[in-house]
């Protein structure tokens, strides 16, 4: 069963003219993920490998692509925790960085810390050598005209947001038995400036625990932050449910109890997967055993050899 390594691209509805890149990209994040544990790489250095080539394609709400807050500028968030040890290191309204996952990283392995935000995680990046990029080439036409469409003064909120591409995140388990996850966005679309959501958040935006499992979810931040979802899928499976059954009882918690919709991957220790969502699609992908899995749509779920051209 091992190593397995999933992806999502985010929750919420995808328009038919983004359909196909969006589940192209997923994909080829999970290909490139998967390849890192093939080479006897950690499920760390795979979640982070597949987050950031998400990170880099602009169909996503995260690194390139990132929505704008109010002010028209980006401010993302991310985290990674790391199972053996629940270490964890997290940047929330970090600029100009190309790739925050990495700097997640870098907070976790370089610092006593578990989350940096604004100007001081913008100061940690230029202490690690991290390069700093033109907010400008962050920013996407699609981004600004759905920046710009949500200021108007007739401006519809449901229909801005149809187009959204929410977070993405990656769960994994090397072939040592070792539990990973990652996630990352560019937030909430027009959200205050400031405004931290909850990815950054550890126990929100994703745990890790090689006793239990991992979970990457995405969707309303707010709601998934007074629920704690990531850690309550992992409370409901230290409780004896599988991973579906974790998930889908966090997810109808999260929308009878304070109306939140969103999805999430989990796996659990063993390298049991599921991947479960309350809104109306979900990008993902995973790879397990020389096999590709990926799905859209509610019950959607097909597969194909790794190793077969896309």
């Amino acid at each position: 069963m091992l190593p397995v390594l999933v992806v999502h691209g985010g929750a919420g509805f995808i328009p038919k003219e983004r359909v196909q890149m969006s589940c192209a990209g997923v994909q080829a994040a999970v290909r490139g993920g998967y390849s890192k544990l093939q080479g006897q790489g950690s499920a760390m250095d795979a979640v982070v490998e597949a987050v950031t080539l998400l990170e880099n394609d602009h169909h996503y709400n995260a690194g390139l692509g990132s929505v704008l807050n109010a002010k028209g500028e980006v401010e993302m968030d991310a985290i990674v925790m790391d199972g053996r040890y629940l270490a964890s290191g997290a940047v929330s309204a970090v600029r100009k960085v190309a790739n925050p996952i990495q700097l997640a990283r870098l907070v976790m392995d370089k610092t006593s810390h578990l989350c940096l935000t604004g100007e001081g995680a913008s100061q940690f990046a230029r202490s690690m050598g991290v390069p700093e990029v033109p907010e400008e080439s962050l920013i996407t036409e699609y981004a600004r005209m759905r920046w710009k469409k949500n200021l108007a003064a007739d401006a519809n909120p449901v229909e801005c947001q149809m187009g959204k591409m929410g977070t993405v995140g990656a769960v994994a388990v090397d072939a040592e038995g070792n539990i990973a996850c990652a996630t990352s966005t560019g937030g909430m679309l027009n959200k205050m400036e400031g405004r931290v959501g909850d990815t950054a958040c550890i126990g929100c935006g994703g745990y890790a625990d090689n006793r239990v499992g991992a979970v990457s979810p995405t969707g309303e931040g707010e709601a998934i932050m007074k629920v704690t979802l990531a850690r309550l899928i992992l409370f409901h499976m230290e409780q004896g449910c599988s991973a579906e059954a974790a998930a889908d009882e966090a997810l109808a918690y999260m929308k009878d109890r304070v109306g939140g919709l969103g999805g999430v991957l989990v796996v659990d220790h063993q390298g049991e997967w599921s991947v479960r969502f309350s809104s109306l699609q979900m990008a993902w992908a995973a790879a397990q055993q020389q096999t590709l899995h990926y799905g859209l749509n509610t019950g959607e779920h097909f597969t194909q050899n790794i190793d077969d051209p896309y």
